[in-house]
């Protein structure tokens, strides 16, 4: 006797759960599916789901062991500030778990079909590596803003109590121009914030402020709110200039008083911010940057809707780069595993609507995060990919070939290169990237 067909229920993904059995639509693809769906069994297989960017997907309750989380409370999703005419993302839950040399214009390494005329392959080639050219100029012309931003920043900290109302214009400046600067290159910007991990203190005021920025964007902040966003990113540690210098790095094992002085410091940047006479919205942004959503942060454990807007964007920003770029260089995680312990083990604690607009913006792989592929060859993201985020477009490695001539490959159209995993730049060695 043939076995009936299973019931299929349809469900956000965000009331997915490990133990579920799931039933993709067709033409979605994900790596290890069975032909008849896919049993949920762990928390990648979960995060590889919504990795995916669909919204609902069916569901099998009969052949699964585990039933759907509950809706989600009304409320918490809302930013409640003036957006655009495009609606804010679903929210998601978690992040996915996670050939041959390229620069040669040959049919392995550009993809073409076979057939081609030599012409037409060198003429594909050029544009590939005029393309690459245009890309590299972005990245040094961000580099040098990224370079002259961070000098400026340094000098707001240097002047914020002795000529407070100087630091003040120096910073709406340099926001200003930030905001404008970003537009247009998301993946360049996100990019170098990951090649430039952990040269210095200040880049991380910088990282938390690009990025917020962005986020800022993805999620239709009118430019009002954008500018208060950069303003309150940018000076969000303000007042760590009051702490002894070896208390300015968040350390887990430190003494109780230690962490205790070291949780004062959104307190001192509010009154330094009040100082320099910064808009409410920055100084709310400075105050609550380690508030929760669950209420576990800190200094005063608001919860949910208590914490403002803004403070809610800055707060996922600021905990991801210091994931990726702590004290102890030792203990940094790449964006990947940062962004996949984020929002598998801590998601409760953020924003649900800012969380999904935080994956999709930064992908799977974000620009900047170095891979190893199946074949044990190693490449860089250039660019994500929205509707395929296991594929996004990577330069690979050949020792052979010099990073100035190597060609973008766009993994979506060469199915036989997979992702193995996501490595730390220092694991490799120093010729590789």
């Amino acid at each position: 006797m043939a076995m009936a067909e299973p019931k299929l229920e349809t469900i956000e993904v965000g009331r997915l759960r490990v133990g579920m059995f799931i039933v993709l639509e067709d033409g979605v693809v994900l790596p290890g599916t069975e032909a008849s769906g896919l049993l949920i069994r762990t928390a990648d297989d979960l995060a590889r789901v919504h990795g995916l960017g669909v919204t609902h997907v069916r569901y099998a309750p009969e052949r699964g062991t585990a039933a759907p989380l509950p809706a989600a409370v009304s409320g918490w999703g809302s930013l409640g500030v003036p957006l655009r005419d495009t609606p804010p993302p679903e929210p998601v839950d978690s992040l996915p778990a996670a050939g041959a040399g390229i620069a040669a214009a040959t049919d392995a390494s550009t993809g073409e079909p076979d057939g081609i005329t030599g012409t037409e392959r060198s003429a594909d080639a050029a544009r590939r590596k005029a393309r690459l050219a245009d890309q590299q100029a972005s990245l040094d012309r961000c580099e040098r803003q990224f370079s002259e931003a961070s000098r400026q920043l340094r000098g707001v900290l240097q002047n914020a109590k002795s000529n407070p109302a100087q630091a003040r214009e120096v910073s709406l400046a340099q926001v200003q121009a930030m905001v404008g600067q970003v537009d247009g290159i998301e993946d360049v910007a996100i990019r170098l914030l990951s090649e430039k991990a952990g040269q210095e203190t200040t880049l991380h005021a910088m990282n938390v402020t690009v990025l917020s920025i962005l986020l800022g964007r993805a999620l239709k902040f009118e430019s009002t709110q954008l500018g208060h966003l950069g303003l309150g990113a940018l000076l969000h540690d303000i007042g760590k200039i009051e702490l002894p210098d070896r208390l300015r790095w968040r350390d887990d094992h430190a003494p109780p008083v230690e962490r205790r002085l070291f949780q004062e410091h959104p307190g001192h940047g509010v009154a330094l911010a009040k100082k320099m006479g910064l808009p409410l919205e920055a100084i709310e942004i400075i105050a609550q940057h380690h508030e929760h959503a669950d209420g576990s942060g800190y200094p005063s454990g608001l919860k949910g809707l208590q914490i403002r807007p803004l403070a809610r964007v800055v707060a996922l920003v600021n905990q991801y780069d210091n994931l990726c770029n702590p004290g102890n260089p030792a203990q940094a995680l790449t964006p990947h595993d940062a962004l996949a312990l984020l929002f598998a083990r801590h998601r409760d604690a953020f924003d649900s609507t800012v969380l999904a607009a935080f994956i999709r913006m930064m992908g799977v792989y974000p620009p900047g995060s170095v891979l190893q592929l199946h074949d044990e060859r190693h490449a860089i993201v250039v660019a994500v990919n929205p509707e395929r985020p296991l594929k996004p477009r990577v330069l690979i490695h050949d020792p052979d070939v010099p990073p100035d001539e190597a060609l973008v490959v766009d993994l979506e159209q060469h199915p036989d290169i997979g992702i193995q995993r996501a490595v730390k730049p220092l694991q490799l060695p120093r010729a590789v990237f």
